[in-house]
């Protein structure tokens, strides 16, 4: 009875350390997330979310779906509209420890497990940002969480909640794909294999391509646009060398680098484990898939927390063979380390300081950071060159945005100052095309001269952005121009001129 007690208290006692720390890392986000300012990628999907469809170039409509809710409810507010983010990243802090409960685990390697998924690099940065990202590594997390209940309890029902998380991926980042190919495999290739003759896992499946099914016939009717997107930003990438470190990035961003004695730990328990071999497989093959693939470090972050999970409750196990002094001083060396690095990665990737020496040791080492500055004075610069072009150039003008960032900010910011909706050739701008009646004076951010007097007639140069920080970042210095109209038609020059980014 007291055994029964005792348990039942440290259980209690757990959840709450879990739910804890997801409450001080959600506190510490919501009091510096109003900071900076938007990031250009936040632009675009502020920009989505008020034209919302069941699909978008660069990524499904969920993200934007969300975010709309955001905008009813708080307005354009940077605390407000990143509060989703904050609290899926919260989420994913305590399915961590709770897997490692489900896998054995103790109040040490429940709270270990939290710890780490709350001071690993890109865990940190989905709360600081509102991205897709955010919401999949939630859902690739809470899959994770299914398939271990599924393989404990060999309940087949929880098939169900796994298609519903799949679901909800399709919806938000066509990178769960390769996830998706990992539970596959991982299914071929252990003893799991038996729920392929199980109703349970077809129903999963239907309801997984249920959910999906909206944005599959979005596709089908605009030409699986968002695969010819994703062929050219993977293209990008790979030329600019930003899938260059992969292997370093496992280590640097994706988890804890103390952690990784655990993580590695965690992956050979998986696929030592009969029972659980599975989960070894869904993280292996999406590692091989990304590594050759040359996919950029990061995607494969969310893989870590089940892997982290696992390892935790090893090294819980191996520490009770311990003696008690190497006990304290295994924790206290791994505990140190692991707060170390992730004061570390605060420093560079949380808004702590709004001035000083923090912040601009965070602005020099975070590119993300830098690129959330300088859009409200770009707006009003924009501005500022309308009022100054004659009445009859007033009457008829109009912004065309160079990329999304632009694009977005214009949208959102600009009517403030009473500016018309930009116009812009990138992603689902595009798609959404030029006003009935095209404006015959153009205010262009973004181009080259040579880019700029090919597309457009009469143009000359008006401004540079410039950013109050004078942090360099893709907007700081680029040129603003006044043009005519373009010089071809704009039907044509709308089909010449369509734009990735």
């Amino acid at each position: 009875m007291q055994t029964e007690i005792g348990l039942e208290r440290e259980t209690r006692t757990g959840i709450w350390a879990l739910v804890g720390t997801a409450v001080a890392v959600a506190l510490i986000h919501l009091l510096t997330n109003g900071r900076y300012g938007f990031h250009r990628d936040e632009f675009q999907f502020l920009s989505d979310a008020k034209h919302l469809d069941w699909g978008f170039v660069a990524y499904p409509p969920f993200t934007p779906f969300v975010e709309r809710v955001s905008l009813q409810m708080f307005g354009v507010s940077l605390v407000g509209l990143r509060l989703f983010s904050v609290i899926a990243q919260a989420a994913a802090i305590v399915v961590t420890g709770l897997m490692a409960r489900e896998l054995g685990g103790g109040r040490l390697a429940q709270v270990t497990a939290a710890l780490v998924v709350a001071t690993s690099g890109l865990p940190v940065f989905e709360g600081t940002e509102f991205q897709y990202s955010s919401f999949d590594y939630l859902w690739w997390v809470a899959i994770a969480y299914c398939v271990i209940r599924l393989l404990k309890t060999e309940n087949p029902r929880w098939w169900l909640g796994i298609g519903v998380f799949v679901g909800l991926g399709l919806m938000t980042k066509y990178t769960i794909l390769f996830f998706i190919a990992g539970i596959l495999a991982g299914l071929v290739l252990s003893p799991a294999r038996r729920y392929f003759a199980s109703g349970w896992f077809w129903g999963g499946v239907a309801v997984a391509l249920i959910l999906f099914a909206p944005n599959f016939v979005w596709q089908v009717r605009h030409g699986f646009i968002s695969v010819h997107f994703l062929q050219h930003i993977h293209v990008r990438d790979v030329r600019q060398g930003r899938a260059n470190g992969f292997l370093w990035d496992q280590f640097k961003i994706c988890v804890n680098m103390a952690a990784a004695p655990l993580w590695i730990a965690g992956l050979i328990c998986f696929l030592r484990d009969r029972r659980y071999r599975m989960l070894g497989w869904m993280y292996l093959v999406p590692f091989a898939l990304f590594f050759f693939g040359k996919g950029r470090g990061y995607y494969l972050a969310a893989a870590y927390p089940m892997l982290v999970a696992m390892g935790a409750v090893a090294g819980e196990q191996w520490l009770a063979k311990l003696g008690m002094v190497w006990r304290r001083v295994v924790l206290g060396v791994f505990f140190t380390a692991a707060a170390a690095y992730g004061i570390f990665v605060y420093a560079i990737i949380v808004p702590l300081a709004s001035d000083g020496p923090l912040k601009r040791f965070a602005l020099k080492n975070n590119g993300d950071l830098r690129e959330e500055l300088g859009w409200n004075e770009m707006v009003g610069m924009v501005a500022g060159i309308r009022d100054s072009l004659p009445p009859e150039q007033r009457a008829g003008v109009g912004v065309f945005a160079a990329n999304y960032g632009e694009q977005g900010a214009v949208e959102i910011l600009g009517p403030a100052y009473g500016l018309p909706m930009p116009i812009s050739r990138t992603n689902s701008a595009w798609l959404r095309g030029y006003p009935a009646v095209p404006p015959t004076t153009l205010i262009v951010l973004g181009l080259s001269r040579a880019t700029a007097e090919r597309m457009f007639t009469g143009c000359r140069l008006v401004g540079r952005v410039d950013n109050p920080e004078g942090v360099d970042n893709e907007e700081q210095g680029g040129s603003v121009w006044v043009c005519g109209s373009p010089r071809l038609p704009w039907p044509e020059f709308w089909k010449e001129f369509q734009g990735y980014g």
